[in-house]
């Protein structure tokens, strides 16, 4: 899933109601009536609770408890418990803008290749399985769960009030560049004021930089995020666009973006695969219909994604991969994508797959997912992630929020993100 890390993720108020429901225990220990207790901890619903349920009735020895939070907060948490021993779920979900930090300490992590892993090879997308191994051969430190190529989604009631067209496909022609994203977002608030024309200008960036083979650091791992020219182009892009008021001024995933998104204060969104439940969660069925699903600005990319692992510390390793493999099988991705979630899949078999290939999401107005999002998932290559890289990209975050609040020109906040960056990789 994105951030979604995505990038992607959960409201406050479910994140909250699941710590509370869940005790802030390790990893999994025997029941008092003798069955095995296994915690899955994740950033967002991946759709997991038919699955868990499924799981449970096949192996009545053992209990399933997820443990759900906010983004950054089960990132960070994971690093404290990873540092200290003790604390960590026995399935973990680490974000792939992550990942490249936790690969600094796979030792802190099972070895899925002495599960089994190796055998799963083939079903994989090439670049997902050599994220989830390091590039290594032989360690595989995680089961790759979805892909999130991207698209935009966008608000048809809104386009037919700027008197821009609404088909899918005219749509997806007003914006071969970014530069033609934001230009026709200027023609839409010239005709409609009271409507941004996006949510946040951080994930505009943040989906403009995933388009990139290297953002921050370059394949050996090296900082270039002040002098890779694209870091500054698309940032001060971004910032200007934001600086015309473009942008809806929402903190990604919070409660006042989700409130946003059901009001309808914005005409697109950057949309990768698992964006798409985001948005009708948070829109809501009285907005049924309003949404639809066009080709994204620079002809593809990936935005999120994430694999499951297996802490070490976990008193069940074998159960926990066991677990894992079941989570991420062909038939449980399968049925994440059909069902509310849908998470794009990243095992090749499911792409192919006819129902997959013609799904399509009612939602938004019969938009075919199957088709937009799985062709393309193929073609798909990551930018490269240096093992730094969330100290260096938050803070080109921070300086657009700066932006968007007015305390902030676009050059200001450059300098400002620049100095954030250096301070943070010292």
């Amino acid at each position: 899933m994105g951030r979604t890390r995505a990038r992607r993720i959960t409201v406050a108020l479910a994140a909250a109601t699941a710590l509370i429901a869940l005790p802030a225990c390790g990893s999994g220990s025997g029941a008092a009536d003798g069955k095995i207790t296994l915690t899955v901890a994740t950033f967002s619903d991946f759709g997991y609770k038919p699955l868990i349920k499924e799981y449970e009735r096949t192996h009545p020895d053992i209990v399933v408890k997820e443990r759900i939070s906010q983004f950054d907060q089960h990132h960070n948490q994971l690093s404290t418990q990873i540092a200290s021993g003790s604390g960590a779920a026995d399935v973990v979900a680490i974000e792939e803008g992550y990942l490249p930090k936790f690969r600094a300490v796979k030792d802190k992590f099972t070895n899925l290749a002495d599960h089994g892993a190796m055998d799963r090879q083939g079903e994989y997308l090439g670049w997902k399985w050599e994220q989830g191994t390091l590039g290594t051969s032989d360690f595989v430190m995680g089961y790759g769960t979805d892909v999130g190529s991207l698209a935009i989604c966008y608000r048809k009631d809104l386009f037919a009030k700027a008197g821009l067209p609404t088909d899918r496909t005219k749509v997806g022609k007003l914006w071969p560049t970014w530069e033609d994203y934001f230009a026709t977002g200027e023609k839409f608030r010239s005709k409609v004021k009271d409507k941004a024309w996006f949510d946040s200008s951080g994930n505009i960036f943040t989906a403009m930089m995933n388009q990139t083979e290297f953002g921050f650091f370059d394949a050996e791992d090296k900082y270039i995020g002040d002098s890779n020219p694209k870091v500054r182009d698309f940032f001060m892009a971004t910032a200007k666009a934001t600086g015309d008021k473009q942008s809806a001024n929402l903190q990604p995933f919070s409660q006042q973006w989700n409130a946003g998104i059901k009001l309808g204060r914005m005409a697109t969104m950057t949309c990768p695969a698992w964006m798409t439940g985001q948005i009708k969660t948070a829109a809501g069925e009285a907005n049924a219909g309003k949404w639809d699903i066009a080709a994204v600005p620079g002809g593809g990319g990936n935005w999120g994604g994430s694999f499951l692992t297996v802490p070490k510390q976990s008193k069940h390793v074998k159960e926990a991969a066991e677990l894992a493999d079941f989570l991420t099988s062909a038939a449980s991705q399968k049925k994440i994508f059909t069902g509310p979630v849908g998470a794009l899949p990243s095992l090749v078999p499911v792409l192919d797959d006819p129902q997959v290939k013609g799904t399509e999401q009612p939602y938004f107005n019969g938009a075919p997912t199957g088709k937009l999002y799985a062709a393309s998932a193929k073609s798909l290559k990551p930018n490269y992630r240096g093992t730094k890289d969330q100290q260096a990209r938050i803070p080109f975050g921070n300086a657009l929020q700066l932006v968007e609040q007015g305390k902030a020109d676009p050059d200001e906040a450059w300098d400002k993100a620049l100095d954030e960056a250096d301070k943070n990789l010292r």
